[in-house]
């Protein structure tokens, strides 16, 4: 999909780093069939950019994703069943058969994602952020899963990644009841890297991060420690994470990245990855 035929999703590029916004401000981004198709277009493009090192993923002011558009919603009822809103074949970020899923292909994506949750964000656009890697919040933003309220159950795989990252406890407690919290009374649960003042300081944050992570990290050790992360959260089995690390160790020394890191190391500057 080209850039002049998006609608619902806008990007740049600057640094070595993507920031891409979901863009229906009128509707305070309310997610709809052509977001979905545009963000996974959008994503599949940037992941093949080798250049990049991460990419940010925020809402155009004054919210993040407060989810499933209404009119959209009304529409499902309709039918009576569910509808991605997606074309028969739409592009495929993060590969992999067993990521290959939304929200979960977000897992699998070659580069860190990060989250700057700069507003509301509900239902649909939760899912999009717990499945980031590293997510940062403005303290007054207003956080629901909102589906049971609507008379569903746990959508895009929230039951699987949310306990994970918060407990079962207080993942039961969000996803049965669909209560509101913020990014305040959520600060302490180990759902975010950050928690800031407002929304351009949320935005600013993860940037902040995203290019420092480019100055000072190798982009191949990167992307193998998020696949490293990935496999071990799908995985019950210390010895084989060992094995692994062990064998990628062993590849990551014969490459001119560990080279440069290692001189770096012994001549006391930054390395140029």
């Amino acid at each position: 999909m080209n850039e002049s035929e998006l609608t619902a999703i806008r990007y740049e590029i600057d640094d070595k780093v993507a920031t891409v916004w979901l863009d229906r401000p009128h509707r305070h981004n309310a997610w709809t069939g052509r977001m979905h198709t545009e963000f996974r277009s959008v994503m599949a493009d940037l992941e093949n950019r080798s250049e990049l090192r991460a990419v940010i993923v925020t809402g155009t002011p004054p919210a993040f994703c407060v989810g499933g558009d209404s009119q959209a919603l009304a529409g499902h009822a309709e039918r009576g069943e569910y509808d991605t809103g997606l074309p028969p074949e739409p592009a495929q970020p993060g590969g992999g058969d067993r990521l290959d899923a939304d929200f979960a292909w977000q897992l699998g994506y070659r580069l860190p994602i990060i989250a700057a949750v700069n507003g509301a964000c509900a239902g649909v656009g939760l899912a999009l952020v717990l499945f980031c890697d590293l997510r940062f919040v403005t303290a007054d933003a207003k956080l629901t899963t909102a589906a049971p309220k609507l008379g569903l159950p746990a959508e895009y795989g929230m039951s699987w990644m949310l306990p994970r990252l918060v407990g079962a406890t207080r993942a039961a407690d969000l996803l049965l009841s669909g209560r509101v919290v913020t990014g305040a009374d959520t600060a302490d649960w180990g759902l975010w890297n950050g928690v800031e003042p407002d929304g351009p300081s949320t935005l600013a944050a993860a940037t902040a991060y995203a290019r420092n992570l480019a100055a000072t990290t190798g982009p191949n050790a990167v992307t193998m420690t998020k696949r490293q992360i990935v496999d071990d959260l799908l995985r019950h089995d210390p010895a084989a994470s060992v094995g692994d690390s062990i064998r990628l160790l062993n590849e990551a020394m014969g490459t001119a990245e560990y080279r440069e890191g290692v001189s770096a190391l012994r001549e006391k500057r930054p390395p140029n990855f």
